[in-house]
């Protein structure tokens, strides 16, 4: 997505999801907002209506448009002016809300993009925060196959031909969803949470040794394609000898961390060998890391026991 964003992109990119409509001030079809430089500000790109600090694209609903109707003729006029004035990139009507006369006026004598959408405020203003933070968001590509699984995003990673392909295969047939093959894009939102997303060039596809690219979208039908999904878990698939499988704590399993983009992602190492069933594995890892999230520990809680059982002496 290029850092420069006009009002013409962004209404051909969301008017069907947002049910966008362009009412007055088409000679401004051209402006445009530089979005690296509105981080590098900290400038707020989409808001409520604010002539203090204003966004660069205002956002009026039901709520305004009230405001601004019980005011005195004058002061109702002042306010629109000065709202003018400030020269946003847009002015966006939301809530389904009727369109003033005066505002149509104004867009038109200020060559201002004024356009209404379907969408209440706080959605529009969220979805559209959203997806343009990934414009202008830290960018990592990592190697592995990034996948839904029960709800939580899990990139599986490790060597070529550990079997990661045939394992989202499996996932896939079980229900669960892929997001990204081979080569995930990932991108820092906010302070603590890493989004990842597939590039349109591999978009649906998959690839496994002896089948060769596989369309998930033709195989398994809409259903098993997620747009994106936050990573929570990274599990790294190993091949392991009987040595280094006996090195793995027993109870708390082989747990790390991995940073990416500056944030800590739990990681888990699960060996590869004949007879085990990845796909189960994979689902209780990511059950686990539901349970782990909520404040429930596993291993804690049969120590405890253990230490209970101990104490009365019946072990």
């Amino acid at each position: 997505m290029a850092s420069l964003l006009t009002i013409k992109a962004l209404f051909e990119a969301h008017q069907e999801t947002l049910g966008l409509e362009w009412m007055a001030g088409y000679s401004g079809v051209s402006r445009s907002i530089d979005l690296e430089k509105c981080k590098e500000n900290n400038d707020v790109l989409f808001g409520y209506m604010n002539v203090i600090q204003p966004p660069h694209i205002q956002v009026l609903g039901d709520h305004e448009l009230i405001y601004l109707d019980r005011l005195k003729k004058n002061a109702r006029a002042g306010q629109i002016k000065a709202l003018f004035a400030l020269s946003p990139m847009s002015i966006v009507i939301a809530d389904q809300a009727k369109v003033p006369a005066d505002f149509q006026q104004a867009a038109d004598d200020n060559d201002l993009p004024l356009l209404t959408s379907s969408a209440s405020c706080r959605k529009l203003i969220n979805y559209l925060q959203e997806y343009y933070a990934i414009a202008v968001a830290d960018k990592q590509v990592l190697h592995g196959v990034f996948m839904e699984v029960k709800g939580v995003g899990v990139l599986l990673t490790g060597k070529s031909s550990v079997g990661k392909s045939e394992l989202a295969l499996e996932l896939l047939s079980r229900g669960h969803r892929i997001i990204a093959d081979d080569a995930p894009e990932f991108f820092r939102i906010s302070a603590d949470t890493i989004r990842g997303r597939c590039p349109s060039l591999l978009q649906d596809f998959l690839e496994v040794r002896g089948l060769g690219i596989l369309n998930v979208r033709a195989l398994f039908g809409d259903s098993a394609i997620k747009q994106d999904k936050n990573l929570r878990l990274i599990i790294q698939l190993k091949q392991m000898n009987n040595s280094e499988m006996q090195q793995i704590d027993r109870l708390a399993g082989d747990r790390a961390s991995r940073v990416v983009l500056e944030v800590e992602i739990s990681e888990i190492t699960i060996p590869v060998a004949s007879g085990r069933n990845l796909a189960v594995l994979v689902e209780s890892a990511a059950s686990q890391h539901i349970l782990r999230s909520k404040g429930y520990y596993a291993d804690q809680e049969f120590m405890r026991r253990h230490s209970e059982q101990l104490a009365r002496g019946d072990l």
